[in-house]
């Protein structure tokens, strides 16, 4: 066999000749030992064999601890970091109360990953933060805002418009667990976390980002000119309905707070705000808000009234009770108290300017913001509404949704604009009259979707605040579109029809009104049957629909409690014709106004114990209308009354002889009031005849023997007959 090619080279190189190149030095000698060598190392990082770890210390299936998951949310692969972020979620899961330990090094390694560019570590991330954060408690969540804002808000302008969106539903988990800090600032131009993050809406719309002017509209800084999918702006407006919700809260008045309760609920109380524009001043409207506030609020129901007593310590239970009401009293040593001091309580209390001057900032920074969304809000409505309220094919729900949080937006910013100035601005109302003009051509809309229901809802109180507002303008300038009285029409039939539901043709509402709904409406019922646009002839048939729904409504409904602090309130502003004039001559309204009277200890006697609050809201009906009706005019009405208010406390039964009323369920006077009211309404009920009304008192004082009400009843009584 021929030898292989390997082996000839090996014995040509055996006797050739090296060739040396031009300055490479002299060649090595043919004995010569190289001696130099390289070496090579092999890194292990992640291997468990290399590291000594704690035994003690939770790990994941993959054995991974939380230092490990925090190295790779860094890692240059996005796989990495989105496997860091599932193993964070398994390490947390089985093993929460390591969190508190690690909340500070795991927000500043979250916080990195807001704008990252990869979708899926985004998405990941999201769902992290959505399962953690609402578990942390607020107060442990509130230091990290600061940073979690700073990143979002970053996010919220990057180049990228996927990225802005995503740092849009990052917003919404915010808004979710730490509300106050998302939303702090969010009128000022100081740069605080609510103005950034209003920004940050505002450049994704390139509706206006800068913040340092105080006059005029918001004006754009973006370049970009990105337009946005329905879907994506449908995040947006969702989230910026979210923002604005919770922002408007946060300057609201307090008495209009602690007066409101979740839509639906039994003991939702009526906000009367929109009822101001009937009083000459606001101490005159509060003072009006005061005659009807009920005592027993829920939440207090449980309380316990104590007797008075002359002196009271923090010693005693009393005080323990009494002293935390009145700062003053707390800590207090029997010293005078210094100027200082009293400065100091007097702004912890509120009681100083500042609130006021925050709530006309605030006022006047809705009015530009207002003015800066004006085309936004035009834009999307006028895209999307054609297609929403088209009887012949079904909307798109993202489309539908776009138009409902654009109206709600518009809604709130409105409210507060007409609301709270006292001189109103003739470009706001000339905007909303722009904006209203577009919504009726669709008005109102025959389908039963609750939501296509909000928008007219909210359509309906949109001219309530146009027909305030227009009200308050110069004669020359009224508004325009409320001039058509064929426009006013359509928008009493409506409300007519809501609340009487009436059986009609294809397209007619005929559900029974929800309380949220009934709510909604009243603010418009008030500016129709108050506003001279309206025809006598539309007024008195509002007021006669208004009257008869609330004559038809069960105690039982959850509407019953509005019904009545609504027309409660209508009964006393009609008995006071220097405030509004509510058709008080009409002799039909009249008697419907004394039938729904007539009708109050019927409710009570429904209700018996099982609402106290609208019990006691009806007493005190009885009490204001009683003291204010001329004694002359009402003695048909008191004899009524009284022969009515008899079954409340005692009932004759024929074969079972006598029998307490709803009277004895109620909690006893050490406990709540509505006892002692309920007796009030009597004395003023025998003290204002002078025939006597044996059935009454008889059964009241079978009802008071051997109580602790006895002997206020005794007082009482007497009082009233010494007046007669």
């Amino acid at each position: 066999m021929p030898k292989s090619a390997k082996k000839k080279k090996e014995k040509v190189a055996d006797f050739s000749r090296a060739k040396l190149k031009l300055g490479k030095g002299k060649a090595a000698a043919t004995n010569a030992v190289d001696t130099s060598f390289k070496a090579r190392s092999i890194v292990l990082p992640s291997q468990t064999i290399t590291a000594e770890k704690d035994g003690n210390e939770p790990i994941t299936r993959r054995q991974l601890t939380f230092g490990n998951l925090l190295s790779h949310l860094k890692h240059y692969n996005a796989g990495q970091r989105k496997d860091a972020l599932l193993g964070l979620r398994e390490l947390f899961d089985s093993n929460w109360e390591i969190l508190n330990s690690c909340l500070t090094p795991l927000v500043n390694a979250l916080v990195r990953l807001i704008g990252d560019e990869d979708a899926s570590v985004r998405k990941q991330l999201l769902s992290f933060l959505a399962w953690m954060l609402p578990r942390i408690p607020s107060e442990d969540l509130v230091p990290h805002a600061p940073l979690l804002l700073l990143f979002t808000t970053s996010s919220q302008t990057h180049i990228f418009p996927e990225i802005r969106i995503d740092a849009i539903r990052f917003l919404d988990i915010l808004l979710e667990c730490i509300p106050e800090s998302v939303v702090a600032g969010w009128y000022q131009t100081t740069g605080s976390h609510g103005s950034r993050v209003l920004g940050g809406y505002l450049g994704i719309f390139n509706a206006g980002t800068k913040y340092g002017e105080t006059e005029g509209v918001l004006k754009a800084t973006s370049t970009a000119s990105v337009v946005l999918t329905p879907a994506s702006k449908l995040v947006v407006l969702r989230s910026l309905s979210s923002f604005r919700r919770l922002a408007l809260a946060s300057i609201d008045d307090d008495a209009s707070r602690l007066r409101r309760r979740a839509p639906g609920s039994p003991n939702m109380v009526l906000d009367a705000s929109f009822m101001r524009n009937a009083f000459s001043s606001m101490e005159a409207y509060y003072s009006f808000e005061a005659l009807l506030e009920p005592s027993c609020e829920e939440k207090n129901r449980k309380g316990v009234l104590h007797a008075w007593q002359p002196d009271v310590s923090s010693d005693n239970e009393l005080g323990e009770i009494f002293t935390p009401l009145f700062p003053l009293l707390d800590n207090s040593t029997g010293e005078p108290w210094s100027l200082v001091e009293l400065s100091e309580i007097n702004d912890s209390l509120g009681l100083t300017k500042a609130s006021d001057n925050s709530r006309s900032a605030f006022a006047d920074f809705a009015a530009r913001l207002a003015n800066t969304l004006h085309s936004t809000i035009i834009e999307t409505y006028l895209d999307c509404a054609p297609a929403v309220f088209s009887p012949s094919s079904n909307p798109a729900e993202t489309e539908v949704e776009l138009v409902l949080y654009i109206a709600r937006i518009a809604q709130s910013l409105y409210h507060v604009i007409l609301q709270s100035a006292e001189q109103v601005d003739d470009i706001h109302v000339a905007h909303l009259e722009d904006i209203v003009n577009y919504m009726v051509p669709y008005f109102p809309s025959s389908s039963r979707d609750i939501r296509m229901e909000e928008l007219n809802l909210i359509f309906c109180e949109l001219i309530a605040l146009t027909l305030n507002a227009s009200g308050r303008l110069p004669q020359k300038r009224k508004a325009r579109m409320l001039s058509s009285a064929s426009f006013t029409e359509r928008v009493t039939e409506y409300i007519i029809r809501r609340l009487r539901t009436e059986e009609g043709s294809v397209g007619q509402l005929s559900t029974s009104i929800s309380p949220a709904a009934y709510h909604a409406l009243l603010p418009t019922i008030w500016a129709f049957i108050t506003s001279p646009a309206l025809s006598p002839h539309q007024s008195e048939e509002l007021i006669h629909a208004t009257l008869d729904h609330a004559l038809k409504v069960t105690p039982k409904s959850a509407c019953k409690r509005l019904t009545l602090e609504f027309v409660g309130r209508l009964m006393l502003l009609g008995l006071q014709p220097r405030h509004v004039n509510l058709s008080a001559d009409n002799p039909a309204i009249k008697a419907k106004f004394d039938a729904w009277f007539l009708h109050l200890p019927q409710v009570l006697w429904e209700i018996g114990s099982n609402n106290l609050l609208s019990t006691e809201v009806i007493l005190r009906i009885l009490i204001r209308v009683l003291q204010r009706r001329p004694k002359e005019a009402q003695s048909q009405m008191i004899r009524s009354l009284q022969a009515r208010l008899v079954p409340y406390f005692y009932i004759e039964h024929p074969t079972r002889g006598a029998l307490p009323g709803p009277y004895k369920k109620l909690p006893p006077s050490s406990v709540s009031r509505v006892r002692l009211l309920a007796l009030d309404v009597v004395a003023i009920l025998i003290g204002s005849d002078r025939e006597e009304f044996e059935s009454l008192s008889k059964a009241v004082g079978l009802a008071v023997a051997g109580g602790k009400e006895q002997n206020y009843w005794d007082h009482v009584s007497s009082v009233f007959m010494k007046k007669r």
